[in-house]
């Protein structure tokens, strides 16, 4: 009887510990993946915050970068994802933007993704070459007006808010500009500081040391506000034209049915990760300004966002098959 007894509490005791060995949350590695190449702001921000998850969490959260058509491949990819908590995406505004931009975009934002946080956002930023006899916005509009159909800007790819924020500006003041995108906005910059492009939008993340070292002259942030990373520099509204209230998002997503308490846990760490006083140091470098969102606010950002581009996506008659 004794031995009877006995065999039950281990059996007991070792059902007790599979159970909370399978609750334990990360109990292996962690795949964050990045819908963008190595080196972008989404990349650079995803490995600093997967840093901090896999020195906090004690199992490594690792980046997986799955470029291509513009991020759908790797949104689409975690949308048809496991929800188990252990593949996560980290986004740009793109996220927003494709369902608008693509006739067929291989997820649907608020049905196949859990929010997780608004973590942060970048300002977009308006800048243009030393050469460009313009200090101010003003002045760019006029030589943009003498000079119609001559001048080009560069932007870091169709469709993204950078661009939508160009398209905007232009179509609110009648300006005649040719649109020369790149593959993200550290190569628009680029084009920029070779003096091939003698304007960009970008997000501010690769303009801000080129600005710094003179190499770029900012003109003006689409923000409401000016950035603390650059507080020099004006946003469009204070200087006279339209405030348009556009910035690219950082965001994290798992995969829909992912468990509450997986998502409560990630968005816990990582808004604790992005007040440790090196990630905001790291940040402020980098020109992200640090939002912390719930996820329900996160959500409802995405609800607001997607209507919102999609109407300067119509009336700009932009689209990619």
């Amino acid at each position: 009887m004794k031995r009877l007894i006995f065999s039950i509490l281990m059996m007991a005791q070792f059902s007790v510990t599979v159970f909370a060995g399978e609750a334990a949350y990360p109990s292996r590695p962690v795949r964050v993946v990045v819908p963008f190449g190595p080196g972008g702001p989404t990349d650079v921000f995803a490995r600093l915050i997967g840093q901090k998850l896999s020195n906090k969490l004690g199992q490594q959260f690792y980046v997986e970068n799955q470029a291509g058509a513009g991020g759908n491949l790797g949104m689409g990819a975690v949308a048809r994802a496991k929800p188990d908590g252990y593949t996560l995406l980290v986004v740009s505004s793109s996220f927003l933007v494709n369902p608008s931009l693509y006739s067929k975009a291989p997820y649907d934002a608020r049905r196949d993704f859990a929010p997780i946080t608004l973590a942060a956002t970048t300002p977009n930023i308006l800048t243009v070459h030393a050469s460009v006899p313009a200090s101010n916005v003003a002045e760019l509009v006029s030589y943009v007006r003498s000079n119609p159909g001559k001048l080009s800007f560069a932007t870091s790819g169709i469709g993204t808010t950078p661009h939508l924020s160009a398209e905007l500006f232009k179509s609110t003041l009648s300006l005649d500009l040719v649109h020369v995108p790149f593959n993200g906005s550290g190569p628009a910059v680029q084009s920029v500081v070779g003096g091939h492009t003698p304007i960009a939008f970008t997000v501010m993340t690769p303009a801000a040391p080129q600005i710094r070292d003179g190499a770029l002259r900012g003109l003006a942030v689409t923000t409401t506000r000016r950035s603390p990373a650059l507080p020099e520099i004006p946003t469009l509204t204070e200087q006279g034209f339209a405030e348009q209230g556009s910035d690219t998002i950082q965001g994290f997503l798992a995969p829909a049915g992912t468990p509450p308490a997986v998502i409560d846990t990630l968005q816990r760490e990582i808004v604790t990760a992005m007040g440790e006083a090196d990630v905001k140091e790291r940040m402020a470098q980098l020109g992200f300004e640090a939002v912390g969102s719930t996820p329900d606010e996160f959500r409802a950002r995405i609800d607001t966002e997607i209507p919102r581009w999609s109407k300067v996506i119509k009336d700009g008659n932009i689209r990619i098959e």
